[in-house]
């Protein structure tokens, strides 16, 4: 299947077959996937059609003409943009059959437990441990900066299964479900007043050995998909001109000329031409994506994207002046979501503090555009051949 017109055929017989203004959104959102049109260039039974990735726009186009119910991405994007390409690329037949549907169609919402407290930027050194009992593995530990933890089903996770071995090996990584004994999510309050994050509990949670992902021992090399993946969807997501951060400041420069200066003007027009370049560059980087896996390419359009975010939001405050002090609701709340620009700037300013913490430090980032992109040497590492169990902590 790598024809435009018979891929618009398919969809068109799927709007047919379900018209999206008398068909239930979650039967409409089925019946996508099991025509193949969720993610063409996912096999035939998983969604897709094993078509080129970019014919996906054109599905994407003739749905949104007709009116069709979309998957609430932002509510499941780390289901879709971590958790299905790594199930994909290392899960077992049935862990694709039984995971992939209901994660794109929306029904299980998804969390990563990767950072702890005392493994962020140096995620190899997480202490989580993982046991052998037969044919299930028990887990012990804490994770931290858990999105959407207090609405997930299921979560991915990686664990300690051999601390006899240097930091990177030893790790194996799993399929948690949330609904499980010994799971306990606890809400993290963030300078917004709300708790999109938590930190998670892990206690003699019995995981079955048939919702491990990769090798035992290999989770390390699974994680990087996960990883490579996620830097992609947080920095490389497709926006129109003016999407994102920069639309609200430009609609506020435009409708409210009493605000402007000189100086804001040049500021605005640099940080205009910045997230222009950055929605272009992401545009290449999706293209790159349907010769194969994402590189560390990635990592460098995250960073993009915090240093814009904060730079834009910053600006939009002092454009505003007292008004962009004002902040609505400190009310501690629980979101399913994270709404940049249905917000005010007070909530912008503030919330995209973390865009530089979440998905990767920027500090972490730049050594990976460092050593990966540039070719650098990469930094001494003393720890590196050495046993997980006798590092200093």
């Amino acid at each position: 299947m790598t024809d435009a017109a018979e891929v618009r055929n398919l969809t068109r017989q799927l709007l047919a077959a379900h018209p999206p203004a008398t068909t239930d959104r979650t039967d409409f959102l089925k019946a996508r996937f099991d025509a193949g049109l969720a993610w063409v260039h996912y096999p035939v039974g998983l969604g897709g059609l094993g078509a080129p990735r970019s014919l996906q726009a054109v599905v994407d186009a003739e749905l949104a003409a007709a009116g069709a119910p979309d998957n609430d991405p932002r509510r499941i994007g780390i289901g879709l943009g971590m958790a299905a390409p790594t199930i994909l690329r290392f899960g077992t037949d049935e862990q694709k059959q039984s995971l992939l549907r209901p994660l794109w169609v929306g029904e299980e919402v998804w969390c990563q437990m990767f950072s702890e407290p005392g493994a962020g930027s140096d995620l190899a050194a997480l202490g989580t441990r993982a046991v052998r009992d037969a044919d299930e593995w028990v887990v012990d530990g804490q994770k931290v900066w858990t999105s959407s933890a207090h609405v997930a089903r299921w979560a991915i996770l990686i664990a300690r299964t051999d601390p006899d071995l240097p930091k990177h090996q030893g790790i194996t990584y799993f399929v948690c479900d949330m609904t499980d004994p010994g799971v306990e999510v606890r809400p993290l309050r963030q300078i917004t007043g709300e708790a999109e994050f938590n930190e998670v509990f892990l206690t003699g949670v019995r995981i079955p050995d048939s919702r491990r992902l990769g090798a035992v021992g290999e989770g390390w090399k699974v994680a990087q998909t996960t990883l490579m993946n996620e830097r992609v969807s947080i920095g490389g997501s497709r926006i129109p001109r003016e999407g994102g951060m920069i639309g609200p400041i430009a609609r506020t420069w435009r409708e409210r000329p009493e605000l402007r200066t000189h100086d804001l003007h040049q500021r605005l027009l640099g940080l205009w031409v910045e997230a222009e370049v950055a929605r272009l560059a992401g545009e290449r980087l999706r293209q790159q994506l349907v010769a194969g896996q994402p590189g560390p390419e990635g990592s460098a359009m995250k960073l993009a994207f915090a240093r814009l975010n904060q730079e834009i939001s910053g600006l939009e405050v002092e454009l505003r002046g007292e008004e962009g002090l004002l902040y609505d609701d400190w009310t501690m709340r629980r979101p399913e979501l994270v709404d940049f620009t249905g917000r005010e700037a007070g909530y912008r300013y503030l919330r995209s503090k973390g865009n530089s913490i979440e998905g990767g430090t920027s500090e972490v980032l730049l050594n990976i555009v460092a050593e990966r992109v540039l070719g650098l040497p990469s930094e001494p590492r003393s720890d590196k051949d050495i046993a997980w169990k006798d590092l200093a902590r």
